[in-house]
């Protein structure tokens, strides 16, 4: 029984069956469970160079995270045992991290598409922040009220609005609301609040 035993396809008979001949692994977790495939394999955690510490960026709660890297490329990201808000654990997001990263498909750079233009085309990293600020300050400009029909002092825009997403932590929430309140907007809302 005992060769036969170690070809059994399925693991819960393999650990029905080491029970029941007194081998004492009911709970599943040891060699019932364990094939010569199993044995093979060695965790990408295993083989990184260093692990860094980092926050999941996909929700406001700030699970911690561990980056593994290897090569100076990442190899797996798990949740942070130490982390006081996540305790180790990640949503499906936050487990698939990884892909966020090192997805072949993900857009590295700047993509532009003209008015009413059919094609994309890439730009260097100044080029696309010069024209976001040239149009920040041309619609503020074009927008703005020092008063209301009354008299009563406004200085503000109504031309530029800020609706933020629940993937900003607190610190970059209060980045955003100063800057926008400096520009003179008065539209500034959160996903995280409604």
């Amino acid at each position: 029984m005992g060769v036969r035993e170690t070809f059994l396809p399925w693991p819960a008979l393999r650990q029905g069956l080491a029970a029941a001949a007194g081998r004492g692994d009911a709970s599943g977790r040891g060699a019932s469970v364990r094939s010569a495939a199993t044995d093979r394999l060695t965790p990408r955690t295993a083989t990184a160079d260093r692990v860094v510490g980092s926050v999941c960026p996909y929700c406001a709660v700030g699970c911690g995270q561990l980056v593994y890297v290897k090569d100076e490329q990442i190899v797996q990201i798990e949740g942070d045992p130490a982390s006081p808000v996540s305790r180790g654990r990640l949503c499906p997001k936050g487990s698939a991290t990884k892909q966020l990263v090192t997805n072949p498909r993900r857009e590295t750079k700047v993509r532009y598409r003209r008015p009413f233009g059919t094609e994309w085309e890439d730009l260097d990293l100044d080029t696309a922040m010069d024209m976001i600020a040239d149009r920040v300050i041309k619609t503020r400009k074009d927008f703005w009220e020092w008063e209301s029909d009354d008299g009563r002092r406004l200085r503000r825009t109504m031309g530029i609005a800020s609706l933020g997403g629940a993937t900003l932590d607190n610190e970059e929430n209060y980045l955003m609301k100063k800057l926008y309140t400096a520009m003179g907007a008065i539209q500034i809302e959160n996903q995280a609040r409604i």
